[in-house]
Formats: C-alpha cells, structure tokens, sequence
C-alpha cells in the first residue's frame, strides 16, 4: 500500500507540473465527451438517412413500376375502347345475323389485331352469348364463334357481370377454359342507345405481362398489381393472384391486405389506396409488417385502368447499415486525427514556445546572453481572418450567381416544357397542368367550366396545295387569333397538328358565347401568307361543359365526339355537347 500511495503521489506532482500531460488528458477527456455523443448522433443519422433514402427510393420505384404497368396496358385499353365505340362493330353488335355487318365487322376486329400487343382479338354478342375469338393462328374461322357463354355457366359469370356494369372498361385476370390461355383480359362494353350489345376487347398473357412489368430483377423489391378491391392482378408468386376477380365476392378475393400482419396496417393501406385515388399524389409510401418483418411498401395508382401498382421493398437488402461502415469508420479515424493534431498543432503554437522561452531564460540565468526568443505576433492571424473572409464572400457570390444561373436554366426548360415551340402557347402538357388546377378550383367552388376542341377545315389541303410551310404559318395565324379571343394565353393550347383546345371559365352559355367569337375571328378576314398570298380558312369546334367526374381525358374525348360532329354537319360550326346530354344521351346544341 505504501509502494501505491508513493507511486500515485509521484504521478500527481508530475501531472502537477507537465502541462504536457495535463493538456493530453484533457484532450483526451473532451475527445471521449464528443465522441460518444456524436457515435449516438451517427447511429441517428444512419437509420434516418436510411429510411429517408429507402423512401426516396420506393418513390420512384413506385412510378417505375407505375411506368411499367400503365404503358403497355394503357395502350391496349385505348385500342379496345377506339374499337368497342367504331360504327362498324355497333351495327354487327345490333344485327349479328346480317352477313354484310357480320362480314365487316370480323374485317375490322382481324384490322385491330395486328396493332393489339397479344395478336388477338374477341368480341362477344349480349342477346346470343356467341364467342368470337382470332389469334393470327385460327383466323376468324370462317365467320363462326368458337362457342356461345351461358348465364348458367359458373366460367361465364365474367361476361355477365362486365355487361351489369355498364359502359366502360374493365380489367380481369382470367384462365379461359375453353382457350387453354390465361390473360390478363382487356373487357370493353359495346353501347348502343338502346344499351349494352357486346363485350370486346384483347389480353394480354400473364406470363409474359409477370416477365416483362412485374419483375423488377432488384433484389429485395417485389412489385404487386392489384385491382380496386385489393385482389392481387399480377405477381411473381402465381399461386397469390386472384383470377377472375371480377366474378367473386369481395370476402372470397385474394387481396394484398391479407399478407398484412396486423389490422392496422391493412387499415393504413387501404387509406393510402383512397388518398391516390383523389389524384393530390402520384406515390405514397409507410412501413408495414408483412411476414413478420417491417416492410417499406410504396403504392401508385393507375388511374385510367383501375389498378394499383404495390412496390414491396427489404429495407436492409436495399440500404442497409453495412453502407453506412466506411463512413463511421472514417469519422472515428477523423475524431483521432483531429485529436493528434490538436496536440501537435498546441504542442507546436503554445508548449514548444513556452520550452523555448523556458530555455532562453536559463541560459541568461546561467550567463550565456543568447538572442532572446523573436516575438510572433498576430498579423498572419488578421491576414488569414481578413483572407478567409474575402474567400467566403467569393464563394458566397458565386454560389449566388451559380444559383441564379441554374434558377433562370430552370425556368427556361420549364416554360419550354409548358409551351408549344412553333405558336409561343401552351402545348398538351401545359395545358393539362391547367386544367387539373382550374377543376378542382370550379368544384370546390360550384362552379364550371368548358372546353373547346378546334380543328381547322380542310388544313390538309392547304398543305398539300401550298406546301407545309403555308401550313404552319395559318396553324401561327389560328393560334394568334385564338389567344387574342380567349386574352388568357395559359387557358389556350395547342392539342396537337391543326387541333387546339380552350378552357371556359363557365357554363354552356359561356362555352357557346366563346365559341360564336372564336368562329368570328377565325373566319372573318383571311390570313395573308410570307409569299403575299390570301387564305381564308373556317374551324369546326366541338364543346364540352366538364362534369364533376370527367377528367381531361374523357373531357376532351366528349368534346372530339362534338368535334367530329360539326364536321358531319358541314364544318365551320359548334356543336355543344353538355355534360348531362352526354350523361343520360339526349341532344346536342349547335351553331352555325
């Protein structure tokens, strides 16, 4: 005890008086202080760096995978829909027997095959149930159906059921039977005034759509499509997918809530699923336990078939904390580094001037008058300061100039991406951005509004008369006169070739007022060329008085259906087609 007591006084008198190990052990003890705060930071840090790059990333693997499923199937739906509303397949769906209606209509089912994706084609009569199907191999079998449905056949309920819905399409992942094919089945309503006359449409094969869309080849990320309900569409696992969902109940149906572990959870995805369809985002995101772990579940909606894209993502697998080593290795080799060199760099500005000075002292006191020690001052301290500051000021210049550089960039490429280049209005994309703002103010308002679609008459024999340059100075001309008339250049664009959309700020009357002087304007004087020569050129214009329920989409569809009307009647017209005549199929309104 006494060699310990000896030994511990020895240590503090010389702890007492080395200032070198004093500042040692003081660095040392504000370096453990910082450290272990700062590795609970880091862990903080990691896990929340983590979820927010998992979340970033389930974002745009939703859209992905959104991209993914909506191309191909949108596609396919926009032709069944072009087909189920084409004359031809309306006056054989109303008259099956007539071998003339008959004969063009399997014309025209054989012309859609070879555009839709799969190479097939069916279409199914209501009042006899026949089943005509052609796939390039079997052609159309000389005018025969392959069979006829019945209502008592359980495997036919589809066709039924699709029929009871009403007009529109209807997605249905199905094995047929009688076609030894599974498909993802694209179900189109034929609709004559009188009701639904058929079924139409194409499939896709499920093997093929599982390869090609739900595949992602990423480990840890397994992508689902669901329907509406939640019954699972289309998944790597087949044994999961809910055929012919839309035969079932909704209790019997293979949904994506059932892989959910806890109730909440399937309560906060069916949530998410509600939110997407309001349209107020693109992708939504939470974690959820599936399977007994915590999953990062990203879900997307696609809207125009009904669908849900469910992105399933392995956190760990994705962004683990294994990412994060390199960099905690570096900040504790960092924090000794900095130690080190806090020591050195006192040991050098504070303790070896005090040695110096130490030693220049003794050597006077023992009589050797050496130079004494030159004083520093703290001129290269200021100079630094003085330095360091002009440098910030520099960067923080250039930054800003940087900033603006990039700001303005910007704002160019935005205004490039809203406007259509050859007329200075807006193009599709800009004008959808307007649209989607004024609906929803109009409905939150009670209000309503309009849309015109204008096609200029005969604008292909102005180009193949006077050549393409003539052409577009008259599509310059129109657009011109078109923005001059609606004074609202983003409520203008041009739809596309010779067609331009107007939104109207109100209700029928409005859209036929605005309409009256659009047609005034355009055919009122002529359009005088580069060359000196004179056009007169007229426009049809079809209207549409928007519902609460359209979207641009069907918006503009009901208004080409007008469109193309005016042009039936003798062209440089409008005709108005209300929202509720198209809703319950009464009249139109029309001026010349």
């Amino acid at each position: 005890m006494s060699l310990l007591r000896r030994l511990s006084g020895r240590w503090t008198a010389a702890f007492a008086r080395n200032l070198r190990l004093r500042v040692l052990a003081s660095t040392l003890a504000v370096f453990v202080g910082v450290a272990l705060p700062a590795f609970g930071a880091f862990l903080w840090i990691v896990d929340t760096s983590s979820e927010r790059l998992s979340t970033l990333f389930a974002e745009r693997q939703v859209l992905y995978d959104r991209y993914r499923g909506l191309e191909p199937l949108t596609r396919e739906v926009a032709l069944a829909e072009t087909l189920a509303r084409s004359p031809t397949i309306l006056e054989w769906a109303a008259d099956e027997e007539h071998a003339g209606k008959k004969a063009r209509g399997l014309t025209a089912l054989e012309h859609f095959r070879s555009a839709f994706a799969d190479g097939s084609y069916f279409l199914v009569h209501a009042v006899s149930g026949n089943y005509y199907y052609g796939d390039g191999r079997s052609g159309a079998q000389n005018g025969r159906p392959r069979y006829a449905l019945s209502r008592e056949n359980e495997a036919d309920a589809w066709f039924y059921k699709t029929l009871a819905l009403g007009p529109g399409c209807r997605l249905n992942v199905n094995n047929d039977r009688a076609l030894a094919v599974t498909k993802v089945w694209i179900n189109c309503v034929v609709q004559s005034p009188d009701g639904p006359v058929a079924v139409i449409g194409t499939g896709l094969d499920l093997s093929s759509f599982v390869a090609d869309v739900v595949n992602t080849g990423q480990e840890g990320v397994e992508t689902l499509f669901v329907d509406g309900s939640g019954a699972i569409q289309a998944v790597r696992d087949r044994g999961q997918i809910d055929f012919a969902s839309l035969t079932k109940e909704v209790a019997e149906r293979k949904t994506v809530f059932q892989l959910l572990d806890r109730a909440e959870h399937r309560s906060r995805l069916a949530t998410m699923m509600a939110d997407l369809r309001t349209g107020r985002s693109e992708a939504v995101t939470a974690f959820l336990d599936i399977g007994g772990r915590t999953m990062l579940v990203g879900v997307g909606h696609l809207d125009r078939l009904g669908w849900f894209n469910v992105t399933v993502m392995d956190v760990d697998a994705i962004v683990g904390r294994g990412l994060f080593a390199p960099l905690g290795v570096l900040l504790a080799l960092a924090i000794v580094a900095a130690a080190v060199l806090i020591m050195l760099l006192f040991k050098r500005s504070v303790l070896d001037r005090l040695e110096e000075t130490e030693g220049s002292l003794q050597r006077f006191r023992s009589g050797e008058f050496a130079r004494p020690v030159a004083a520093r001052d703290a001129d290269e301290i200021d100079r630094l300061t003085i330095a360091l500051d002009r440098m910030a000021r520099a960067v923080r210049e250039n930054t800003e100039r940087l900033e603006g550089t990039v700001r303005e960039r910007t704002e160019e490429l935005e205004r490039l991406a809203f406007l259509d280049s050859m007329t200075g209005i807006a193009n599709r994309r800009g004008f959808a951005a307007t649209f989607g703002v004024e609906h929803a103010a109009v409905r939150a308002k009670g209000e309503s509004i309009g849309l015109l679609l204008l096609d200029v008459d005969l604008f292909k024999s102005i180009n193949d008369s006077r050549g393409h340059q003539a052409g577009d100075e008259v599509i310059v001309e129109v657009a011109r006169r078109i923005a001059t008339v609606v004074e609202d250049r983003t409520l203008c664009a041009r739809w596309g070739g010779d067609e331009f959309v107007v939104l109207v700020r109100g209700g029928a009357d409005a859209v036929m007022e605005t309409g009256r002087r659009l047609l005034d304007a355009l055919r009122g004087s002529g359009i005088v060329l580069s060359d000196g020569a004179e056009i007169r050129v007229t426009t049809s214009i079809g209207g549409h008085v928007v519902a609460a329920g359209d979207n641009l989409s069907s918006a503009t569809a009901r208004a080409d259906v007008a469109l193309y009307e005016a042009k039936r009647a003798g062209r440089n017209r409008i005709v108005l087609r209300p929202a509720e005549a198209l809703h319950h199929g009464d009249g139109t309104a029309k001026v010349a």
